[in-house]
């Protein structure tokens, strides 16, 4: 049995290793993409090393942080979200270290919030989230990524629907509407309808 989980644990690290890591540079040109236009230049930008460990590849001077895409994880995402949220951020990439379930980071950033030690953005704070499946390309010679889509996030800590009058499902295609109410994770959705 012990054969077996080396044996696995080797493999997926072959695989990996197998995963095409960008460049610095590309990584960065990719990740600031989902930020808007003027805020791109000036973004805080995370990626990742040949490792598989996310790390620092630019320091930034404006609100944003943008996170590259995890060779590692099927399909295309980029992030870039608010510096207020950097708190909630990085303690999920804590916990998702330490091996907790989604269920279990949800739990136990609910309790730190509510405690007050995880801090949490005090204003409304957007998320953009650049997307696709495996046929997201990043064309150098234009500077775009192509086949891929946006979405917004805003989170508002604690919102209801009662609080925001907005609906816990989309109403029409793309239309917003809040996720998680009443929870330290509640947010606005906003996917627009590309169809």
């Amino acid at each position: 049995m012990k054969r077996f989980f080396i044996f696995l644990f080797c493999t997926s690290l072959f695989f990996y290793s197998e995963a095409q890591v960008a460049s610095s540079r590309e990584q960065i040109a990719i990740a600031v993409k989902a930020a808007p236009p003027e805020k791109q230049a000036a973004a805080k930008v995370y990626g990742y090393n040949q490792q598989g460990e996310m790390v620092l590849m630019r320091a930034g001077s404006n609100e944003m942080i943008c996170v590259a895409d995890d060779p590692a994880k099927e399909g295309f995402q980029v992030v870039c979200y608010h510096r207020d949220l950097e708190p909630f951020m990085n303690r999920g990439n804590e916990l998702r270290k330490e091996g907790k379930r989604p269920d279990e980071i949800f739990a136990i950033r609910e309790k730190e919030a509510k405690a007050g030690t995880l801090k949490m953005p005090a204003n409304p704070t957007t998320l953009h989230v650049l997307y696709g499946g495996n046929d997201v390309k990043y064309n150098t010679e234009t500077d775009e990524v192509e086949n891929a889509r946006l979405r917004y996030v805003v989170y508002i800590p604690f919102a209801t629907a009662e609080s925001t009058g907005l609906p816990i499902r989309p109403l029409v295609p793309g239309g917003p509407w809040i996720m998680d109410p009443g929870t330290h994770r509640a947010h606005i959705m906003i996917s627009p309808d590309y169809n």
